[in-house]
């Protein structure tokens, strides 16, 4: 055999063709198949002798064709078994390649079948021969005809034929990635690609998981032919569902405690990580792939998912598509959380459609994901994390204020998507090691250059990523030593937010610490008040958080934040006494203070009360700085009066008066810090007894202590004895804040006041329920509230008010211990001592309102004046004690006994409890909303049961309590109701309903009572109106669409208001009392606001439909629905609609006041019709697209905006017109002021006018679109649409002759009133 493929090649070298063709002709197929054979598999010469064998045999020579196509049809099984080595194979393929287009027709159809049948069974595993395919499949459509079948074909058309047999075949998953390779080289028309990208993309699924890259590859490598949103669509689309099924695999191994993963997961991340690098390269070789991918991101939202995102976050390293990546991914962000409010707030939406999946959830699973080796997206999480930290972190309010609100409860999507980008960096932080420098480098940069802004989100990340990674966050100290440097320049809050996260830090680093106090030691002598106030701020928390030997443990000194990390201190013993060395050389610098400013000394004493709870042993020498500082202003002469010296605590400046120093700060802090000192040694001497060491120091502390006690019991008793002249001050001085008297006025006012209230607060916890202390007590309490009275007065004189009540020095805790006592303690021994303030009516109301004082500033700042004012846990504990007397007391005494307190024309006690109590509430919501059951299960009941029904049950039993005492305040008479009552029992009932589950029975109860109300209640007053109506649309809206009582309503108000048209009567019909001819505004105003948010779901309805519609028509997906069933959200955004145009239809006859009323409802209307427009649009849509008859419930609706709403739109427009005109009954008082009012009228009347345009324009609009869908859907809906007449422009003579007449009569009175009021001034100067 050797001999003969010798002799081929030999002839073939001699260029003797006709010797060589004869040769050939005398061996057999067989004899030529096995030399082919042979040669090949032993890799010699088998190129020149297929050479030789397509040299001896010519293609227009019938035999020759036939040897031709034989060698063909051996070759290629040849080149597929595997035998060959790979280069013998490519050598032959080549070979074959080159002499392709010299076959016959025919045998170009044979060679292709057989490629199709060896692809159909299968025998293509290697994939080396299908090169060849592309190069016959070209050479075949090259052919004019071809036989198939019976008949014949041109080349082009069996080319078509073929592709759709292979691409209808079943594929051996071996060959898919062959095959898609084969393909790029084969010219397909866009519907043979579409097949084909269809058919390689259902594929994906029988394939292992390690081909998937090579074969996205291909795929990519074949979208430059065409079918690129297809093939990205599919990509992703594949990964989805392999992600979802990983992770049900996942939780259902974990409730099973077993392994059934069919996907290792560390697997599929490294695949999807691949694939993302393979599409990102693609992306950056063709735009036109990026454009696609960016543009079907844009339109389906709805389909983001992990492997998406991180996607998206890869491109965005394209520079190119950056900004664009960002925008549309905080875009998806924003939307998804507004989507989510949009349904948590509504029940018709929650039915309509299923919660969708969470946007942020998927980033942050990206986030998880990315462990496995995805460098090419940390990066872009980065970039995102920031991104949504500085768009949607806090906004600086108005002079620059920020509202200082929780960090924890994020409320609003802005909010959430601040705290999703927060979520990111800091997952990012503690998983990716590359980045955290970056992200550490970033968060302390924004820190220091966004002095504008509030910071309090960064400080938020800070400080999460101080106590997850202390560690690590040690190695690069030199950023945080970088940013001390700039502390004395940055604000207050910012300083304290970093410190305190910065403080688990110092206490395993000694550097940072020695860095820290070198700045903060230049930050006491800096130049701005500013630095000096945050050098005070870091000295006091170094002090607070350095514990000195020997140092009492009081449950609050742990440390608020606890690291395992740090809690080692390693040299414990040695530390002990080094900080106490260090202590007490802070405490030197804080002297310094002392001589500064008012604010800065404030600080400190605000400051000290808590140091010396953290650090007793600095006792001593806390109490002998307060001790020298309070000897300064104190009179120590028992005899003259008053004990202290004002003189001093003020300074001038040019011609201003400021304070100096804030005395009754000082006392106070005195106080406290006295007090604790005393209860801390009184349970020590109890538990322990004393050492023989500690007997001097003991000795000096006592030896102040008394002397201090004793100079406060002097004040006590002095300052009762004081009167006002002792202070220079006097009823009928001046206090207003305009000139330097009344401000030195004010300030010895409020420092005396500060005094009174802090001797109180003392002589109370020491009088230890002794009668004549607790009278003592009421005679300070006397003097205080006369002058408390006197600047009540002055400041309520002037013409502004020149400032709000001082802010009370009681404690919360006292307050606390204050209302429990006065209200709530029967204990037989201390009756007779607290009768003595129960007797004072002021005493008790000053106790309550400075209660209410201080939850009102629990609420705004999230912390209060005093000891104890920053520790959330007390201050809960006594907001609980609080809530607890203040419900007994509103319940069990009635509000009648107090009726003595309504003629003075102050608020009753009951009222003020009621204050103190939505307060609370609403503090405890915002501040605190795990604990509100906590809240209220510590009213009354001692158990703790932290089940949800009880805590359920709880707040039903308190939302009962309130009910009844609602509903007593409305069965009385009209002339006892007390309005300003029942708006703050509405109020606090809104509040707690808000804690109640819609679901529930207690919900539905919750509902019923409050339309009940409503409908039995006819009071005339509108501020009460306001409240319960607000409280049922917002319980309606969370139980089911709001749309019926709606209509019912605006029934109640046509009937109060009557008609627009003064000769139809309006039929008298009331379903709710609550709107009466008093309320009426109120409601319609409601009423409106309500209908805004009913056409703002509908307005988001439609757009998610027109948003799906978009998405099938360019998907493969078909028309869903069928003519006989109506889409859901269809049939309910046709309902909602219809209902409103009927409730519209109601208040459009309605004879509305001319003002806000009017303006809102023609704005209302215009927004009606341009969401009718929306909806036309849509039917336009889905009629040219998938040729569907309209529905007949949405033609319904277009004859009813036809015949009902639009005639009577243009009745209303002439009526609002003649509304302002006429001045809507004030002529008299007009005529009066022509001359001032005209400018007022006409801007009045602008403003009023311009919904009327807008509304004409909207209803044209949407008759225009009308007119365009009865085209499209062969529907004629104009024949509902009247054509209106009220737009002519023909004067009406009767009318145009009665308004000049009256403007001739008004002409004629003003001219005469001119000539008096010129006479006048003449007829006094001849008297001059």
């Amino acid at each position: 055999m050797k001999a003969d493929m010798d002799k081929i090649i030999t002839l073939s070298d001699r260029d003797s063709p006709a010797e060589l063709q004869k040769y050939l002709s005398s061996l057999t197929d067989d004899q030529l198949i096995t030399g082919i054979t042979n040669g090949a598999l032993k890799g010699k010469k088998v190129g020149a002798t297929i050479k030789g064998i397509f040299k001896g045999s010519p293609a227009n020579s019938t035999e020759g064709s036939d040897r031709r196509l034989l060698v063909y049809q051996h070759c290629i099984p040849l080149c597929e078994s595997g035998d060959l080595q790979t280069e013998v194979a490519a050598d032959i393929i080549g070979l074959l390649m080159l002499e392709t287009h010299t076959l016959s027709g025919p045998s170009l159809a044979q060679l292709a079948s057989l490629f199709v049948e060896a692809i159909k069974v299968g025998k293509m595993g290697s994939g080396k021969s299908l090169e060849l395919f592309p190069t016959v499949l070209t050479a075949l459509s090259a052919c004019e005809t071809v036989s198939y079948g019976k008949g014949e074909l041109s080349g082009e058309e069996y080319k078509k034929q073929l592709i759709n047999s292979l691409c209808s075949s079943r594929w051996d998953p071996q060959c898919v990635i062959h095959l898609t390779t084969m393909f790029r080289d084969v010219p397909l028309s866009s519907e043979e690609l579409r097949f084909l990208v269809e058919k390689v993309l259902r594929m994906f699924s029988k394939l292992d998981l390690q081909e998937i890259p090579p074969l996205v590859y291909q795929l990519l490598l074949l979208s430059a032919k065409g079918c690129k949103k297809q093939v990205l669509d599919g990509i992703i689309s594949y990964f989805k569902e392999q992600d979802i099924r990983q992770e049900e695999e996942q939780k259902d191994g974990e409730s099973l405690d077993l392994e059934v993963q069919s996907i290792p997961q560390d697997q599929l991340r490294h695949v999807e990580g691949t694939a993302i690098l393979h599409i990102v390269f693609a992306i950056r070789l063709d735009h036109e792939l990026g454009r696609e991918f960016l543009k079907s991101f844009k339109t389906s939202f709805g389909d983001l998912c992990p492997f998406s995102v991180a996607l998206m976050l890869s491109v965005a390293r394209i520079q190119r598509y950056e900004e664009q990546v960002f925008d549309l991914l905080k875009g998806a962000i924003i939307k998804s959380f507004k989507d989510e409010q949009l349904q948590q707030g509504s029940k018709f939406l929650q039915d309509l459609l299923p919660g969708d999946s969470s946007v942020a959830q998927m980033i942050l699973d990206t986030v998880k994901n990315s462990v496995f080796g995805w460098d090419h997206v940390t990066q872009g999480l980065v970039q995102l994390g920031f991104c949504l930290m500085d768009a949607f972190g806090p906004k600086p309010g108005p002079f620059g204020k920020t509202t200082e609100g929780s960090a924890s409860i994020a409320r609003t999507p802005t909010q959430q998507a601040c705290k999703l980008g927060g979520q990111v960096l800091l997952q990012g932080f503690k998983m990716h090691e590359p980045i955290r420098g970056e992200i550490l480098e970033q968060v302390l940069n924004r820190l220091v250059t966004k002095t504008a802004s509030p910071v309090s989100h960064y400080l938020d990340l800070f400080s999460d990523i101080v106590v997850s990674a202390p560690m690590i966050l040690l190695e690069s100290s030199s950023k945080v030593t970088e940013t001390f440097d700039h502390l004395s320049y940055l604000p207050l809050a910012t300083v304290q937010g970093l410190l305190k996260a910065v403080q688990p830090l110092l206490k395993v680093s000694m550097s940072l610490k020695d860095a820290l106090i070198l700045v903060l030691r230049k930050a006491m002598f800096s130049s701005q008040l500013d630095g000096r106030k945050s050098a005070v701020t870091g000295f006091l928390l170094l002090l607070k958080n350095f514990k000195v030997l020997g140092s009492l443990a009081s449950s609050q000194c742990s440390q608020a934040i606890s690291s395992s990390q740090v809690q080692v201190d390693v040299h414990s013993r040695y530390n002990s006494a080094a900080n106490e060395a260090f202590c007490l050389e802070i405490l030197s610098s804080l002297r310094r203070c002392l001589s500064q400013q008012a604010d800065v000394r404030l600080m400190l004493y605000e400051g000290f009360y808590d140091v010396l709870r953290r650090n007793s042993q600095l006792a001593s020498s806390i109490m002998q700085t307060l001790f020298s500082q309070l000897r300064r202003y104190y009179e120590p002469e028992q005899d003259l009066l008053p004990p202290v010296k004002l003189e001093p605590c003020i300074t001038a400046h040019g011609d201003q008066v400021y304070l100096q120093e804030p005395l009754a700060h000082l006392v106070s802090c005195t106080v406290h810090c006295l007090l604790w000192l005393q209860n801390m040694h009184r349970s020590t001497n109890r538990n322990a007894d004393n050492s023989d060491d500690d007997d001097e120091e003991e000795e000096e502390e006592e030896g102040y202590q008394s002397e201090l006690q004793t100079i406060l019991e002097s004040m006590t008793r002095r300052m009762i004895k004081c009167e006002l002249e002792d202070f220079e001050l006097d009823k009928s001085a001046e206090f207003s804040m305009g000139s330097s008297v009344g401000v030195k006025n004010n300030i010895y006012a409020v420092l005396v006041m500060g005094v009174y209230e802090v001797l109180m607060e003392y002589n109370f916890i020491k009088a230890n329920y002794s009668k004549s202390r607790f009278e003592e007590l009421m005679e300070l309490f006397n003097r205080y509230h006369k002058l408390s009275e006197i600047l009540k007065e002055k400041s309520g004189k002037g013409r502004v008010p020149s400032h709000k009540t001082p802010r009370s020095l009681l404690s919360l805790g006292f307050i606390s211990t204050l209302l429990t006592v006065l209200f709530r303690d029967s204990t037989q021994s201390r009756e007779e001592a607290l009768s003595v303030l129960r007797a004072s009516g002021d005493f008790v109301r000053y106790a309550v309102s400075v209660a209410v004082q201080k939850i009102q500033q629990l609420e705004e700042t999230g912390h209060t004046d005093g000891p104890d004012g920053q520790n959330t846990d007390r201050t809960f504990r006594f907001l609980c004690d609080m809530t607890s007397v203040l419900i007994w007391r509103y319940t069990n005494i009635p509000s009648v006994v107090e009726d003595a307190g309504k003629k003075e024309k102050r608020s009753s006690l009951s009222q003020l409890c009621l204050e103190g109590l939505l307060r609370i509430f609403t503090t405890c919501q915002q501040r605190f909303p795990d604990r509100m059951a906590q809240l209220l299960s510590t009213m009354d009941i001692s158990e703790e049961d932290d089940e949800s029904d009880d805590s359920a049950e709880m707040n039903f039993f308190y939302i009962r309590q309130f009910q009844r005492a609602l509903f007593t305040q409305l069965s009385g008479g009209e002339d006892e109701f007390n309005s300003k009552e029942a708006q703050l029992l509405v109020s606090i009932l809104s509040v707690l309903s808000r804690q109640l589950k819609p679901s529930s029975k207690q919900f539905v109860q919750m509902i019923t009572w409050t339309v009940k109300i409503c409908k039995e209640t006819s009071f005339e007053d509108s501020a009460f109106s306001k409240g319960l109506l607000s409280l049922l649309f917002n319980l309606h809206v969370l139980y089911k669409s709001p749309v019926s009582l709606l209509l019912e309503l605006c029934q109640d108000i046509h009937s109060q208001r009557g008609d627009v048209d003064l000769e139809v009567e309006v039929e008298k019909q009331s379903h709710f009392a609550i709107v009466n001819t008093k309320t009426v505004t109120t409601a319609a105003l409601l009423v409106l606001s309500q209908v805004d948010r009913v056409l703002d779901e509908v307005d988001w309805l439609i757009a998610r439909k027109k948003s799906q519609t978009l998405f099938d028509k360019s998907g493969s997906g078909e028309a869903t629905q069928t003519a006989g069933q109506q889409d859901p959200i269809e049939k309910a955004v046709t309902l909602q609609l219809g209902t409103l145009l009927t409730a519209l239809n109601e208040l459009v006859q309605t004879s509305l006041l001319p003002g806000n009323c009017t303006i809102t409802l023609l704005r209302e209307l215009t927004r009606t019709y341009n969401i009718l427009t929306t909806l036309v649009k849509y039917y336009i849509q889905v009629c040219t697209s998938q040729h569907v008859a309209l529905p007949a419930r949405f033609e319904k609706l277009v004859k009813l905006s036809g015949s009902h709403l639009t005639p009577q739109c243009y009745a209303f427009i002439i009526y609002a017109q003649s509304g302002e005109y006429n001045g809507g009954g004030a002529d008299d008082k007009k005529k009066k002021k022509r001359n001032d009012g005209n400018t007022i009228t006409s801007a009045k009347l602008q403003r009023e006018t311009t919904g009327i345009p807008n509304l004409i324009f909207s209803i044209e609009q949407y008759e225009k679109y009308l007119i365009t869908l009865s085209k499209k859907s062969k529907v004629n809906l104009m024949q509902y649409m009247k054509l209106s007449t009220s737009r002519d422009f023909r004067i009406n003579a009767n009318t145009l002759d009665a308004a000049l007449q009256e403007q001739d009569n008004d002409e004629e009175t003003t001219e005469s009133q001119d000539v008096e009021e010129t006479q006048e001034p003449k007829q006094k100067k001849r008297r001059q």
